[in-house]
């Protein structure tokens, strides 16, 4: 379970204030919308502004969530992976420092690591393109020390550089073009501030499994139908995931498209194992976009943006890249 936070919580969060995505001015809050005063409104739905339309690109990560919505929280597994995830992506510096920080968490999801975040004593500010916002709601309430919005990562309704720091983990690489995404992310860091995000790489086991070739046809589906069909993959082929002992997993890999952790994760009982495995292989084979990218691609991508401190190394979903915007 996750350890409380020995840190008190701030008083009251100086919150950034809403910007039009379009015009850049400052949104005037009636209650039930956010006014432009050239003429733009952005409604709320059960107290989340909603930035983006009511479709997207990321239907299907919105439907995954609402339905897997507890499936990954540390406080509902009784693990601390999400924890341990978090606590390596940003460093000892940044996790020791996190009480009292704002945060931009951006693709939050259904608020695995917004527990974590404000578990450590932050104030963040969640959004998600799709209508995960709901579900991150439902497990991570609005309140003194966290605010949700539903918004676009390249037209994010704040002003530059407001944020102590930017988190986004598994996410950049399902967005259309990453450089972009992350130029923007970087735009919200103030100075000596930090942005920490992760990005899958390439492998061999994914270009010479059949991975690929069941997502053209997956992908495509419409968010329920697609969440029904993996989850009928998954029912019928993770028995043979977990008797599979003897093969090995990389030569199982290649012939099933389930994403299965029952040698990543084997503190996970067999209930959970299979809510991970459905979870996860609806969602590397619904995604609109799927990019890789090297260390060597992302650290020179942080270097050129002018980020300090940068560290970029092989991580859990691929490779984690941190570095701190200069005073």
């Amino acid at each position: 379970m996750l350890e409380p936070s020995d840190r008190d919580e701030p008083e009251s969060t100086e919150w950034p204030r809403w910007m039009c995505p379009d015009h850049g001015v400052e949104l005037l809050d009636d209650r039930l919308s956010l006014v432009c005063a050239r003429g733009h409104a952005f409604e709320r739905v059960e107290g989340i502004p909603y930035f983006t339309p009511a479709q997207t690109y990321a239907d299907a990560f919105g439907t995954q969530w609402n339905h897997f919505r507890r499936t990954q929280l540390d406080s509902y597994t009784g693990t601390t992976i999400t924890r341990d995830r978090t606590r390596a992506a940003v460093g000892e510096n940044v996790w020791n420092d996190l009480g009292g920080q704002l945060v931009l968490e951006c693709g939050c999801g259904a608020g695995r690591f917004t527990e974590v975040l404000l578990d450590r004593g932050a104030s963040v500010v969640s959004v998600d393109l799709s209508n995960a916002v709901l579900a991150n709601q439902e497990n991570c309430p609005q309140g003194p020390r966290h605010r949700i919005a539903r918004a676009d990562l390249g037209r994010l309704p704040f002003e530059r550089q407001r944020f102590d720091g930017v988190f986004c983990l598994g996410v950049v690489q399902h967005t259309p073009d990453p450089e972009e995404t992350i130029e923007k992310l970087y735009a919200q860091v103030k100075p000596g501030g930090w942005l920490v995000l992760d990005h899958y790489t390439y492998t061999f086991g994914w270009f010479l499994s059949l991975k690929p070739v069941t997502r053209q046809v997956l992908r495509r589906l419409p968010p329920e139908t697609g969440l029904r069909a993996t989850s009928m993959i998954t029912d019928a082929l993770l028995p043979l995931h977990r008797r599979a002992r003897g093969i090995p997993r990389k030569l199982l890999n290649r012939v099933s498209p389930v994403v299965s952790y029952y040698t990543t994760y084997p503190e996970l009982d067999d209930t959970l194992q299979r809510e991970w495995a459905l979870l996860d292989t609806h969602d590397s084979q619904t995604d609109r976009y799927k990019h890789f990218r090297t260390v060597g691609q992302l650290r020179s991508l942080f270097q050129a943006l002018g980020l300090e401190q940068v560290h970029v190394a092989e991580g859990v979903n691929g490779v984690v890249a941190r570095g701190q915007r200069p005073l």
